[in-house]
Parts: structure tokens; sequence; C-alpha cells
């Protein structure tokens, strides 16, 4: 359910298979005035002031998406008409749940789809300062319902961020909640950190068994998506593409032109493979994502749109939320189509932000692994994270000694985040286990996870990086990104 007013909160529910509400936002409550305790638990129909629509019930049983007028019941016992959208979801068992959110039809205003499609693009911009990010979504006609554009920007571990776009062919609801379930998938496998190509492989595995399966899915209507990831270490950007159109790259420079990419199969598709490609980006490149509602029309040329494009990004700009701005104006001015467009500016960690240390695979190094990472703290003003830190160092070396091949290599990066990360090349993953009363090892997986914010393994082509993240110590210490280089007396590599 959604709010009616603007910046209102969620009027959202969510109800198993069994009818069953099962969870009960604060807006659903300014609402409909039920606590979560009085809902929470209850068939779902008893908020019905009156009999659902035979066409929402088609849907439910079809377990298809549906947007249309209900009346339902206030705490006060009168009716409330609503414009409900119920999105079908399919647990890890195969069950379908349903996500439900309503809003009180304004005459005029931005209907509950719309509202669904702010609500899914929504994002917070990330932790990481990898890249400042500005966004635009446009839909094709706002009083005709949305489409299934998207974009995102997904944190990822070394201070890495994912930039993505995605298109889902269609308007409407039915586009609208496919969209989201295809960016949900995106984000969960993002979680995995895997590869790009990897990603759009295991994600078009996903909707071709969904297929099989009769699931409605977007591979019945078509879906393209562009995943890129960007390392503000390397400053090297990997990308691949379910047939969608490559992003453009203005250089500090003024070199403006596409990033070479080897475009594979629109998602749904399958049999075909997807391949990464690679471009190094100096720091403060502009990258422009897009779906093909910016350049392409019946009226138009795509090649000149994308010249047209280019010539936009040529020109100097202030800000990025300028940038969009000029492309939209130039290229849009009839609004021809739905659009995303995600304009973003890297940055880059250097020497400042970042050291690193090969170790030799001799228990005795891990005392000295862990005086290294004492020292850079000092260098960076972060003493009072040493004891913390020299605890995950010791037990993150000691584990790839034990369990992993040599080369390992132990690096500390610095930005919104104090990053540690133990690389070797064993693609084997470590699992935390529980340990018995009297064991004298099998904790250090498990204090790695209660010191950090988060921690995880990152498979590379030569063995496997494991990672741990501490912020709340780091607020108040973030450096600029153009600090002088601070080096000490020991040997780096990187």
């Amino acid at each position: 359910m959604h709010g009616t007013a603007q910046g209102a909160e969620v009027a959202a529910a969510a109800v198993d298979a069994h009818g069953v509400v099962t969870a009960w936002s604060r807006g659903a409550r300014l609402l409909l005035g039920y606590a979560p305790g009085e809902v929470v638990g209850h068939p779902a129909t008893e908020l019905l002031a009156a009999g659902l629509p035979d066409s929402a019930r088609r849907s439910l049983a079809r377990r298809e998406a549906w947007l249309g007028r209900v009346a339902l019941r206030h705490q006060a016992g009168r009716p409330v008409e609503s414009d409900l959208w119920a999105c079908p979801l399919t647990n890890a068992e195969k069950q379908v749940q349903w996500f439900l959110e309503a809003a009180i039809p304004q005459e005029g205003g931005e209907g509950v789809d719309l509202a669904l499609q702010r609500t899914l693009l929504s994002h917070h911009r990330p932790a990481q300062l990898a890249v400042d990010t500005a966004t635009r979504y446009l839909p094709a006609d706002p009083q005709a319902g949305v489409g299934g554009d998207w974009f995102d920007v997904i944190p990822l571990s070394g201070a890495r961020v994912a930039l993505v776009v995605g298109d889902v062919v269609g308007h409407g609801i039915h586009a609208s909640a496919a969209m989201g379930r295809l960016r949900t998938a995106v984000r969960t496998l993002a979680d995995v950190d895997i590869p790009p190509d990897e990603l759009l492989t295991q994600l078009d595995d996903l909707i071709l068994e969904e297929i099989e399966e009769g699931i409605e899915s977007v591979g019945e209507v078509g879906a393209t998506c562009l995943y890129v990831v960007y390392d503000p270490v390397s400053r090297r950007c990997t990308l691949a593409s379910a047939g969608h159109l490559a992003p453009a790259a203005v250089t500090p420079d003024g070199s403006v032109g596409f990033l070479p990419l080897a475009p594979g199969p629109p998602l749904g598709v399958g049999g075909l493979p997807f391949e990464a490609t690679e471009a190094q980006l100096p720091e403060g490149s502009l990258l422009v994502l897009y779906t093909d509602g910016l350049v392409e029309a019946r009226d138009r040329d795509i090649d000149s749109a994308l010249r047209t494009l280019l010539r936009v990004l040529a020109e100097p700009a202030p800000s990025l939320e300028t940038t969009c701005d000029s492309i939209l104006n130039e290229l849009l001015p009839g609004r021809p189509d739905d659009v995303a467009l995600l304009v973003a500016r890297t940055h880059a960690l250097g020497p400042a932000h970042v050291a690193s240390w090969d170790l030799p695979a001799d228990p005795a190094v891990v005392a000295d692994a862990r005086q290294h990472a004492a020292d850079q703290l000092t260098t960076w003003g972060l003493q009072e994270a040493a004891p913390t830190t020299e605890l995950i160092v010791s037990e993150l070396v000691t584990n790839a000694i034990r369990h992993a091949r040599p080369p390992i290599q132990l690096r500390l990066i610095h930005n919104s985040a104090l990053i540690c990360e133990v690389s070797d090349s064993s693609s084997t993953s470590p699992h935390p286990r529980r340990a018995r009363d009297l064991d004298e090892g099998g904790r250090g997986l498990f204090l790695v996870g209660q010191l950090t914010e988060r921690w995880g393994t990152r498979h590379t082509l030569t063995g496997k990086t494991i990672w741990a993240e501490q912020l709340r110590p780091l607020h108040a210490h973030v450096p600029p990104w153009h600090l002088p280089v601070a080096r000490e007396p020991l040997t780096r590599v990187g």
C-alpha cells in the first residue's frame, strides 16, 4: 500500500501463500488505522469492505500482477476507496507470496503505477566514494502508466561499485512488476560479487527457468541489461551487455566516445554467451548509461541520435545534474518513450588510500602483517581502529596461510570505510563453523563477522579475496580524495 501525499510513508503489506498478512508498514497504519498487531496473522480478506473485482480474482488465480480500484475497510468501519497494486513473489520453496501497495486515488495526480516505479527506482548513493551520480527516469506518458526501464547503483566489495541500466519491453503495471523482479535478481546476484558476464549468464538462466516452469517472466516480452563494474583502485571499468547499447564515456581531456562492448543477446533468449570487456578510465571520467528510449524514435535515425549524445557530452557542464538536463532537452523534446538515464563521474583511490603487502606463507609473518596494518592506520590517523584491525588481519592472514596457497597479499583501503582484504591463489571459500567450548581454533571468521560491518569472499581469475569492512569508527576520519601521498618505509605492491 502506498501513501498519498508527497513524502508520505509507503503503505505496504505482505501476504503469504495462505492469504494471511505477514507484514504491515507504518504507512498502512496511517492509511487504514490498524496497528500491526491487529492485522498481522489475520486473513487479508478481512481488510476488504467489498468483494474483489473479477479481474483481480482472475489475476490472483493466475499469479499475475494486478492494478485496480478496491474498497478497503478502515478501522473505524468506513470504506476507503484505494488504488491497489498486487505483485506476486516466489520464495525459495516455490510458494507464491504477495506484496501489496495502495494509494488514495488523486485526480490529475501521480498514479499508483508511477509511484510504484519511483519506489522501485529509489536508491541511496553508495557508501563507497567510487563515483558521484545523477539519474533521471521519464515515463513515456505519466497518465497512461509507466514501463520497465530502470537504473541502479550497487556498492560492491573492495570500494568498487556496479552501475546498471535495463529495459523490460512494454508499459504499465506488468512491465513495472517484471522490472521489479529483474532488478531484485540483479541486486541478489551482485551480492555474490561475480564478474559482469557471469552475472548476466546467471540472470539469463533464472529467466529461462521461469519460462520453462510457465511463470510469467520478462523473458516472454523481452528485456535488455547493461552491467558495469568500476574499480577506483585500478581505475578499470568492466562491462557486459545483454542486448543493451554501449555506455558513453568522457575523459578529463575532453575525449568523447562509446566504451568497447561485445553485446550479447537480450535476456531470455538463451544459448549464446555473454562477454565482458574492459576499459581503463582516468580519474574524473564521465560514464553515461541509458535505455534505448533516449536515442530510438520512429522519426529519427539511431546513429544520428548517438552522435547528438556525444556532441552534448562534449560540451562542459557545471554539474552532473546539468548534464542530465542537457541530454534530455536535446534528445527528448517530445518524450517518445520511457527513458532511464544514469550519469556517473569516477573517482580514484591512490596511494594515499590504498596500501598492500606481499606475504610469505609462513606463520611467523602474521605478526609482521599486524604491524604493517597498525603503522598504516597511524599514517591515516586511525589509531583508534588499530586493535580491531590487527585482530581481523591476524585472523584472515592466518586462515590464508593454513588453508590456502601462496601468493598471499594483504591490502588495506581507506575511503568511507576501512577495508581489509587478504588474497590467495585458492578458489575454496572459507565457512565459519561453530567451535566447541574447549576448541582452540575455529572462531576466526565468527570473530571477523562480529567485529565488522560486513565481510565476504570475492573470487578472481587467480584465486579469491576475503574482505572485511569497518564503518563505525571512521565517520569522522574520511580523508579527501587528493591527500598528499604518505609513504612509509615498507615494501608495497600495487
